[in-house]
């Protein structure tokens, strides 16, 4: 008893109706969006009108649809590119099973992916993804244009939005059975510059602070979570650190979530904005890509910080 109370991420609101680049209202966002950042690595967005309830439970209820087909038909989900599939069946992580789709901000990737599950076709799910995945699309392009901003880099926006290829995971949490661990992803950081995610109204998501605390997140289906991956934690010269995090299932029932990964198909260099005596230089020009397949080589996958031992200085 009597512990400190556990720290709450900050929720920032952006279903204002004045919240327009160049705005005042936009420029406070912009301030509390980095020190979110700079703080924990992750902060809520709220953001009520983006999502319609009728989109919203369309895309939960093919969610379902999706995760209730037979175990083969999901393992067909395959990219050449590492991290990208199907993942499920791992003996240690038997309440997890999630399925990617590639390119998700493109109707031609939405159609293969919803093809590969249902040959006959399935419209309602492809049409609810692909409109839900460009909508979260904007939401990271709002988010990563106020960082860039509030860093006086903005001049580098437009070119890194261009090369930028947004990976769809859909995800799904099972409840344990008999005594089955209640581990529903093992802590890890994101290799992506930028993650949204989003779930149905079972929690989960617990982050690690820079000292060591543990949150538990609580966020509601109307809300989404950005978290910073290893990517920006590269462009911003660490000022931004990408935070550890896991799943725990502790709910009364399955828990589906989403997850929109932002990744980058050129390379990402620290700008020179963000290089001074009390920030020198911490990483050589990243090939993000590439950070994906050095993940799944040993020397990847047993360091400590993957993306220092890729491209750290």
């Amino acid at each position: 008893m009597g512990s400190a109370a556990q720290p709450k991420l900050p929720v920032l609101d952006f279903t204002l109706e004045n919240l327009k680049p160049g705005t005042s209202c936009w420029a406070k966002a912009c301030g509390e969006v980095r020190q979110a950042l700079e703080e924990y690595g992750c902060f809520i967005v709220e953001y009520n009108n983006i999502l319609s309830p009728k989109l919203r439970d369309g895309v939960f209820n093919s969610l379902k649809e999706l995760f209730d087909l037979p175990t083969e038909t999901k393992m067909q989900n395959k990219y050449q590119k590492p991290l990208n599939g199907y993942v499920g069946q791992i003996a240690k992580l038997p309440l997890h099973e999630s399925m990617g789709i590639d390119n998700a901000t493109c109707l031609e990737a939405t159609q293969d992916f919803t093809t590969l599950m249902w040959p006959d076709g399935n419209d309602n799910f492809c049409e609810c993804v692909y409109e839900y995945a460009k909508l979260t699309a904007e939401i990271d392009q709002m988010v990563t244009r106020m960082i860039f901003e509030s860093y006086g880099a903005e001049k580098y926006h437009d070119s890194y939005v261009e090369s930028t290829n947004y990976l769809l995971r859909l995800l799904k949490n099972r409840l344990p059975k008999g005594d089955e661990p209640n581990l529903g992803f093992i802590t890890h950081t994101d290799k992506s510059f930028t993650t949204i995610l989003h779930q149905n109204h079972i929690n989960g998501l617990e982050v690690d602070t820079k000292d060591g605390q543990k949150i538990n997140i609580e966020f509601s289906p109307s809300s989404f979570v950005v978290i910073a991956g290893d990517a920006l934690m590269v462009w911003s010269n660490d000022r931004i650190i990408s935070p550890s995090h896991r799943v725990i299932i502790n709910g009364k029932e399955d828990r589906y979530s989403m997850g929109l990964f932002a990744f980058n198909s050129g390379i990402i260099r620290v700008p020179e904005e963000l290089i001074d005596k009390d920030h020198p230089l911490m990483y050589k020009p990243l090939d993000h890509i590439g950070l994906l397949y050095f993940y799944r080589t040993d020397e990847g996958y047993k360091s400590k910080c993957p993306v220092k031992a890729f491209c750290g200085v």
